[in-house]
């Protein structure tokens, strides 16, 4: 531990948790898939293939991209060839607002969140990066209660806030947050529960936590595997637990 601040010493000179959205701090991925699978098989109906995906069966194939990068995948997979761009934007505005409609009627807070959070926030600066529309985790964030955590200079979002749209496992999000935030990597730790998410964050040279919480049980062993192989710094279970790795006590931390 750090003498200063009983932080452990590996991660002592963290100033910000950087925290992907999606999945991590609430449990959206598959609510928002419902509505992308919708919105996927009309552009796949549109461009003359027939393959249609459920909601579960879109999730496992394409979680921790946008659907920018989920619609270049479809097209290259199906033989679509190269979108033009004014197709490219009608599509992701589409699923863009149905999936952001559809997760306002159906996330809530949640205390397992945001006690830990809470505390960490007393601690440490926080910020949200996600490869996800702002619409969305703005939403998102309103209806679940975080929104005063991440105030809009502490949302970075893949799709808006790069001058060319991206997706993890680009790196490319995680080093604008870094620059706009004035912080090397050693001094923000990221949070993420995607192995896109985690391998965008390791490249950007920064400390990552690979979430579990809102994993699925039947998929968590092999998450914990895919983490680990790209780097992760700890896998957790909880954000009490991330918390503690941090020197952040909460009541949950306390009690396990």
């Amino acid at each position: 531990m750090s003498a200063a601040d009983g932080v452990p010493t590996r991660f002592g000179r963290v100033r910000v948790v950087l925290c992907d959205a999606d999945g991590n701090l609430f449990p959206s991925e598959e609510p928002a898939f419902v509505a992308s699978a919708a919105v996927t098989n009309r552009f796949l109906a549109e461009h003359g293939v027939d393959r249609r995906y459920g909601a579960e069966e879109l999730r496992l194939a394409t979680t921790g991209l946008n659907f920018r990068s989920t619609l270049a995948a479809l097209a290259r997979e199906h033989g679509v060839g190269v979108l033009a761009a004014p197709d490219v934007d009608r599509w992701v505005q589409t699923e863009k607002q149905e999936v952001t409609a559809h997760l306002r009627t159906v996330l809530q807070p949640d205390p397992a969140v945001l006690e830990p959070l809470t505390a960490l926030a007393d601690r440490f600066g926080v910020a949200a990066v996600s490869s996800s529309a702002e619409a969305r985790i703005t939403a998102s964030f309103e209806v679940t209660g975080l929104a005063g955590f991440f105030p809009p200079g502490r949302r970075f979002s893949a799709e808006d806030s790069l001058p060319h749209p991206t997706s993890k496992p680009d790196p490319a999000i995680y080093l604008h947050a870094l620059a706009a935030l004035g912080l090397d990597p050693a001094e923000a730790v990221a949070v993420e529960d995607s192995v896109a998410g985690a391998t965008s964050a390791v490249a950007a040279g920064l400390a990552t936590f690979g979430n579990l919480q809102f994993v699925a049980p039947d998929e968590r062993a092999a998450r914990r595997s895919a983490l680990e192989e790209v780097g992760v710094s700890a896998v957790v279970t909880s954000w009490a637990e991330a918390a503690g790795l941090l020197g952040v006590g909460t009541a949950e931390h306390r009690a396990a």
